[in-house]
């Protein structure tokens, strides 16, 4: 499925994928452009996606109890966000295909630089998600419901850097979705704490996505492409303490609407803190004129995530 104006250039990794990624290294050669495409050799975003899903399932246990089935949850989300980040990624680089080929960050993907057709991706996008079904319907009906609502979430986001300043809290809305599925694989419905750790995850995202958005601020400028990397510009530090700030209070405020107590409640609180120590540390070494420690940064906030996921889940255990 390569394009004939296909250039050994194009064969080679992904201009902002990790050097030495596994599969660069590892992968047939045949699979690389495929993987490539669901973004397989940058796994910073499937962990994005996965830890708040493992938040719920944290904050599940300490409302509730911990059952031998939260381990399938756990498992579930870890192989659904694998799938489901893919075929995110595969949809958004199908409709951001021209634009792609215009960044220079982003012109050597799979679509742009001709490893994959646009016909072939959709083949791609349909396989992924099919299986990412198969590993839903196992979680129950209450999280098959907002499996399937969040297709919406996922098929709009390409689409806000187009129409709004405000594209971070799109993808924030989708990748924060699994912490209301995943407590509601465990419970049964939703609860008011996973509703406020949603809005604390998409409070996260805009952080973590604004210091991600710097990379290309120029080029977006160029081309007319919108982002709250673009729109707060030179107080861009100023924004990203409220955003930062408004993360650790919606944690904290979630552990709390979860009823810990004891032990449990203090664990929780510490994984709170954690994640604050983080984001300051993240705020103390941003730069917006530094694209690699931009991307440095945000690759950094898988370690951010796993503080809060780890303590919610020791949490939930005692």
């Amino acid at each position: 499925m390569q394009t004939p104006h296909q250039t050994p250039e194009a064969q080679r990794s992904v201009a902002d994928a990790p050097p030495d990624n596994w599969v660069d290294r590892y992968a047939p050669e045949g699979w690389r452009p495929w993987l490539r495409l669901s973004r397989a050799d940058r796994p910073i975003g499937t962990w994005l996606l996965l830890l708040p899903c493992w938040w719920g399932v944290g904050l599940a246990m300490i409302a509730d109890r911990p059952t031998w089935r939260d381990l399938w949850i756990v498992i579930a989300c870890a192989l659904g966000a694998i799938l489901m980040r893919g075929a995110g990624c595969t949809w958004n680089d199908i409709t951001d295909r021209d634009i792609d080929a215009r960044v220079s960050r982003t012109r050597s993907r799979p679509i742009p630089s001709g490893q994959v057709s646009v016909w072939g991706a959709v083949a791609w996008l349909v396989a992924q998600s099919l299986a990412g079904l198969v590993i839903l319907l196992t979680l129950g009906k209450a999280a098959i419901l907002l499996g399937v609502a969040s297709l919406a979430l996922v098929a709009i986001y390409p689409f806000a850097k187009r129409f709004t300043w405000w594209p971070q809290v799109f993808l924030g809305l989708a990748f924060n979705w699994g912490v209301l599925l995943a407590w509601a694989a465990h419970m049964g419905g939703i609860g008011l704490a996973p509703v406020i750790a949603y809005l604390a995850g998409i409070a996260w995202t805009v952080f973590y996505d604004t210091i991600y958005a710097h990379q290309d601020a120029e080029d977006d400028a160029l081309i007319g492409v919108k982002s709250t990397a673009r729109l707060f510009g030179t107080d861009s530090r100023r924004w990203l303490l409220r955003f930062g700030a408004g993360a650790v209070v919606g944690l904290a405020l979630a552990v709390l609407a979860a009823r810990p107590h004891g032990t449990a409640l203090w664990l929780a609180l510490a994984g709170v803190v954690g994640f604050a120590g983080h984001l300051a540390w993240q705020l103390k070494r941003f730069d917006m004129n530094d694209s690699a420690g931009c991307l440095r940064l945000f690759r950094a906030n898988r370690d951010a995530g796993l503080v809060v996921a780890l303590f919610l889940t020791l949490a939930g255990l005692v």
